[in-house]
């Protein structure tokens, strides 16, 4: 074995299995750690826990990644977790199959906590959430280019990330896009732009069922980002589709994607609720309404008003479907629950004055798994409806 790590005591005794452990569970060490250095974990009765990533500038101390004494964490165990988080993609579920885009690395979900990677043909973009995956970054980087020879690499991490993980990192620049498919739909991944990874492929299953039921349908979708879920339904043989969003520079990477595959949505850039406030009053109605707003909110202490914003939205997206419609809603928001969301869509619909059928719950696609004692990973939540009156 190497060198021996630093050890980080806990002041509790500890027996969850969960990968994180709060700063005010463990006595600071006499010599402190660099952030994301990784360390021995020791607990209150002296007794060896495991070892893992120490950030003593975080609210998360310690993020924990192996509990075998035995196994050294070194540039091979980043190759050997990266390599069984694509066996999953690749040989489990067949992703190849259906599309050059999917997610690589989904943290606490393949045991990296803080690391983020999602392939888009031969570009891999690397999102660091902890300075222990931005410490390591290179053996990471490594392990990438391994099982996806002459891949180009876009990295970053946000900026309120860097803040509370405490490190500095500059995003990559003149990142050039690639062109993914999926389904057989071709889409423009940007990752440069200023939107996440240029595209969201955890939508890959959501997008693809309810685009079957668009055939011959006129079909709205509001905060439309790039015109994946518009895309799809107007590839599908939907008879009209309008996508709506108030980004300019999302609402011209639609069109591009509209082109991409010799269809025409109409894309249209306006805040949604005044559109649909105008819509509703002149009596539009829409066979499908698709409503994907962007994250709501980081911090807990907004959960109460994000949901107040999601019931509203719900609420007026409610009032332009057709009666015996559908609707799919969505949230991406990890702090509001499953139970949260669908509440909101109850109390939407009391206040729409319309009653709403559930006919499917569902969430990201398989390549975003996550850890049943880490329910912190399942963020996306999606539920189809159908409007009855």
């Amino acid at each position: 074995m190497a060198e021996p790590l630093p050890v980080v005591h806990l002041k509790n005794a500890w027996n969850s299995t969960h990968p994180w452990i709060f700063q005010r569970l463990v006595e600071k060490p006499a010599q402190r750690p660099k952030p994301g250095s990784i360390v021995d974990v020791v607990g209150v009765d002296g007794v060896w826990i495991g070892r893992g990533f120490y950030n003593g500038h975080s609210r998360i101390a310690l993020r924990m990644l192996e509990n075998d004494p035995d196994i050294e964490i070194d540039a091979g165990w980043f190759s050997r977790k990266i390599g069984e988080a694509i066996q999953l993609r690749r040989e489990i579920l067949k992703l190849d199959d259906v599309s050059n885009a999917w997610r690589v690395v989904h943290s606490e979900g393949d045991g990296i906590s803080g690391l983020v990677v999602d392939r888009y043909d031969d570009l891999i973009v690397v999102e660091f959430f902890s300075a222990g995956a931005y410490r390591h970054r290179e053996w990471i980087f490594n392990a990438l280019r391994e099982h996806f020879p002459g891949c180009r690499f876009h990295s970053f991490a946000d900026e309120h990330v860097q803040k509370q993980e405490s490190f500095d990192y500059k995003p990559t620049l003149g990142t050039q896009p690639a062109t993914v498919t999926e389904h057989g739909i071709h889409f423009r991944a940007d990752p440069a732009g200023a939107h996440k990874t240029g595209f969201f492929a955890d939508q890959r299953e959501n997008r693809e069922w309810l685009s079957r039921l668009c055939e011959g349908k006129r079909v709205l979708d509001l905060c439309c980002n790039t015109g994946g879920f518009g895309v799809y339904a107007a590839a599908r043989g939907a008879s009209e589709v309008v996508g709506i969003d108030i980004d300019a520079a999302v609402i011209e990477l639609a069109k591009e994607n509209s082109h991409l595959n010799k269809v025409k949505p109409r894309f249209i850039q306006a805040d949604i609720f005044p559109w649909l406030r105008d819509a509703a009053a002149n009596g539009e109605r829409f066979d499908v309404v698709i409503l994907d707003p962007a994250k709501m909110t980081r911090d807990r202490e907004q959960v109460i008003p994000a949901l107040k914003k999601y019931l509203d939205m719900n609420k007026a997206a409610l009032g332009v479907v057709k009666p015996g419609g559908l609707f799919a809603t969505f949230s991406c928001t990890g702090l509001v629950s499953e139970e949260q969301f669908t509440d909101m869509i109850r109390r939407a619909a009391y206040y729409a004055g319309r009653t709403v059928q559930v006919l499917k719950v569902s969430g990201a696609g398989p390549d975003h798994p996550w850890l049943a004692q880490v329910q912190e990973s399942r963020y996306l939540k999606a539920v189809f409806c159908r409007v009855l009156d």
